[in-house]
């Protein structure tokens, strides 16, 4: 059984006992966290509508904040001298799911 969630404006294919790496949440870790699936499928069965999914829940355990990689930018303007470094380094939560259930 897997599950679409959606979560800070982006979509995610999950599974029980996966860890996930979603927008950051502003939760502590350790909490447990509820997401609003977009789409269950459980073997032959997929549900979609949103009178199917009112009962269904994705549940999730906060692991920690993770970081991704650094990446590293550089404005030019050519023949006045304007140069600009910036980085930037996108933070995470990570979260586990703990269960699906269709309700």
């Amino acid at each position: 059984m897997y599950a679409i969630i959606a979560s800070g404006g982006k979509q995610e294919k999950v599974a029980k006992g996966q860890q996930v790496q979603v927008e950051l949440l502003g939760v502590a870790t350790g909490s447990e966290v509820s997401f609003t699936p977009v789409m269950l499928v459980d073997g032959e069965n997929v549900l979609a509508t949103p009178a199917q999914l009112a009962k269904a829940s994705v549940k999730g355990k906060v692991l920690g904040e993770v970081a991704d990689k650094k990446i590293d930018g550089f404005m030019y303007k050519r023949r006045t001298n304007q140069r600009r470094r910036f980085g930037h380094r996108q933070r995470y939560s990570l979260v586990e799911i703990t269960s699906i259930a269709k309700g």
